[in-house]
């Protein structure tokens, strides 16, 4: 007997050409590399310029990805794009990318749950796929959180950055054992609405209309952040019988080092399986996880038959995990 997994058939990124240091923003508000670093792990982060918008990142991203895979958009069936930051209130910007990439047929469509999209976009996509109804899907992860930082408010200026991340994946016949089978074996997904003001936009179409500028309560989301990472990655061992023994890698949403290294430490997951590129790209939303894939799948770390988990919290609240083997 044979079941469906949702297996990576090929990973991309894209960045702005800016890169953004962290002597840069010390220069317009009152902070410095020491002050940042200490906090947050971050060194620098890459700003969008003119031209360079979510919808372009994401195109990039993808066909980085297609390219990987080895395909081209007729091969698709769907593109799903996470974003908070899409180029219009509509059209979508997963249909604006299906149009660059000449795909005229399938479908496109865009979700929106901040920096834990590209896990609950994997995990849509992994409920198409392995349900039957499609076969191969692009999953793509951007944002250009730049557009709504207020850049006189150096608690969040700091941290954000842009970019976009994508991967490929298809459905293929596995054994149905979770001990060899390749691509994503579990999800979990949360959220809890009560917590929306402690992270958010100060605006939006139907009440300012306008975009707003991005809040944060930092203390309080770090509060939650570890409970809530750990919760969702608790569930998919329960799901698989896998410990954080087994894992090959840890890709973490890179918002903060501190909540990174906490959240590892209390699962007992040894830090060289801790993929990092906070310091790099900074919090990039939905793009933080396929970046951070993206970046250690091309410096050869990340190898087909890794057990790899995907994790990540953001504004809603929402929290979610994917575990998968590469």
């Amino acid at each position: 007997m044979t079941i469906k997994r949702s297996v990576v058939l090929g990973v991309g990124s894209a960045l702005p050409a800016r890169v953004v240091t962290n002597e840069e923003l010390a220069k317009k508000v009152d902070t410095s590399d020491e002050w940042i670093v200490q906090r947050t792990g971050i060194r620098q982060r890459y700003i969008a310029g003119e031209g360079e918008t979510s919808s372009t990142l994401g195109l990039k991203a993808a066909e980085a990805a297609l390219k990987d895979a080895g395909l081209t958009s007729a091969d698709l069936d769907l593109i799903i794009v996470a974003t908070t930051t899409p180029d219009l209130t509509f059209p979508s910007t997963a249909t604006q990318i299906q149009a660059r990439l000449g795909m005229t047929h399938g479908a496109a469509f865009d979700i929106q749950a901040v920096c834990s999209g590209f896990v609950y976009g994997v995990t849509i996509a992994d409920k198409f796929l392995t349900s039957g109804s499609h076969n191969r899907i692009l999953v793509i992860g951007v944002d250009t959180l730049s557009r709504i930082i207020d850049w006189n408010d150096r608690t969040t200026c700091v941290l954000f950055g842009d970019g976009a991340g994508a991967i490929v994946l298809e459905a293929q016949n596995q054994k149905g054992d979770v001990n060899t089978d390749r691509g994503v074996l579990t999800t979990h997904i949360r959220s809890d609405g009560r917590h929306g003001p402690k992270l958010c936009a100060t605006g939006g179409p139907s009440t300012t209309g306008t975009s707003g500028v991005l809040t944060m309560e930092g203390k309080e989301v770090f509060k939650h952040a570890v409970g809530m990472i750990t919760d969702v990655i608790t569930d998919a061992y329960a799901a698989t019988g896998f410990t954080s023994d087994d894992l090959d890698w840890f890709v973490p949403h890179q918002a903060n080092k501190r909540i990174i290294n906490s959240s590892a430490d209390k699962l007992g997951i040894a830090p060289e399986k801790v993929v990092i590129t906070v310091d790099r790209h900074g919090n990039t939303s939905a793009a933080s996880i396929p970046l951070a894939l993206a970046t250690a799948y091309g410096e050869g770390r990340i190898k087909k038959g890794d057990l790899v988990m995907l994790e990540a919290m953001g504004g809603g609240f929402t929290w979610a995990s994917a575990l998968l083997r590469w």
